[in-house]
């Protein structure tokens, strides 16, 4: 499934050199081949808006079906940003009321950063709710990351999210719950992902709520779960969308929350991802900094210079074969003609 560059989006451009196959829009326009056009509502805070954004375009892009994907990123207004944010926005993010007129056949929402305990006091909830409100019925499918799954269990379901005593972060091993869900067709038993997060919802919650569960770890809890009628909501609370070294990323910045004072001590480890040798090896780094306030930046900068060759990526074939299912369904269900109708009748004790 090639992706189609449509704007002058930057992440076009760093994936064409990663070596993903990146279609221009001219020549998309001269193939005739099936269209899917995926929404995605980017909510990650401005140090992390382009690296997730890429991410989760990599994954569409992943897919091997034959289709054209037209991937449209949209933010809300109510969460915070600088003046550069915007501006990146302003230039090569849609509006959703441009993409609310001509329609999507899937969505994505990410996660987001929040500073109140209860998500629909946050001031991107109500713009939050008016997508999805609107997606619910013109949409066949939404995938959630992390926050949003938390935000639309709440909306949906009133479940409330319960902190955990401290941070769940790092590679869990999972194993699947319902292996015989048309999402799962194909994937292994057993496999990894990433979690990063301070709340969670439990198997409980979800199953009372008439959800299925999907996957789950022991240590990591869900990982995946489904609305009853099998995909037009799909939860994650992990991070599929994870590069090698974006829990890296989180670790530096933990370690400079410690070198300024915000922190009593040295920042644990995520759980499970590094390995003997770059834990060490950050240790020395951590230590040197902290005893260098001079050399500290150059020091943290050259922890993840130097830890990031140790890091095993075991989670990246997993998460596109569950992308790859989804979008198959997506494909399945969306009408020929790209007409935006919720399709109903999908009955869910019946196979896709």
């Amino acid at each position: 499934m090639p992706l189609v560059a449509h704007s002058d989006l930057p992440a076009f451009r760093h994936l064409r050199e990663q070596g993903h196959e990146i279609l221009p829009l001219d020549r998309a326009l001269h193939q005739d081949i099936r269209e899917l056009h995926i929404g995605f509502l980017n909510m990650m805070p401005d140090a992390a808006l382009q690296a997730t954004e890429r991410q989760f375009i990599r994954l569409v892009g992943g897919c091997n079906r034959i289709a054209q994907f037209y991937v449209y990123p949209f933010s809300l207004p109510g969460l915070p940003r600088s003046d550069d944010a915007l501006q990146y926005i302003e230039r090569y993010y849609s509006r959703f009321e441009d993409l609310r007129g001509e329609g999507l056949d899937a969505l994505i929402i990410t996660g987001a950063n929040v500073a109140n305990p209860a998500l629909d006091k946050e001031p991107f909830w109500d713009p939050l709710i008016e997508v999805v409100s609107w997606a619910q019925d013109n949409v066949t499918s939404i995938l959630c990351s992390c926050l949003a799954t938390h935000a639309l269990l709440k909306h949906f379901h009133g479940i409330e999210r319960q902190p955990l005593p401290e941070k769940r972060w790092g590679v869990y091993r999972h194993r699947l719950s319902t292996p015989a869900h048309p999402l799962l067709r194909e994937i292994n038993t057993r496999f990894d992902a990433p979690h990063s997060r301070y709340n969670d919802i439990s198997r409980q919650q979800l199953e009372a709520a008439g959800l299925t569960v999907l996957a789950e770890s022991p240590e990591g809890g869900v990982h995946m779960a489904a609305s009853p009628d099998q995909f037009r909501i799909i939860y994650f609370q992990g991070h599929p969308e994870y590069d090698i070294n974006s829990l890296l990323k989180e670790y530096k910045r933990e370690v400079k929350r410690f070198l300024a004072g915000e922190l009593e001590g040295p920042p644990p480890f995520p759980e499970n991802y590094f390995s003997d040798e770059a834990a060490e090896l950050a240790r020395k780094h951590v230590d040197a900094a902290a005893k260098s306030p001079g050399a500290a930046e150059r020091i943290v900068d050259t922890l993840e210079k130097d830890i990031e060759p140790l890091l095993d990526n075991t989670w990246g074939d997993t998460a596109r074969a569950i992308v790859n299912n989804w979008l198959g369904l997506v494909y399945k269900f969306t009408d020929l003609d790209r007409k935006k109708q919720f399709m109903p009748g999908i009955d869910p004790q019946k196979p896709l």
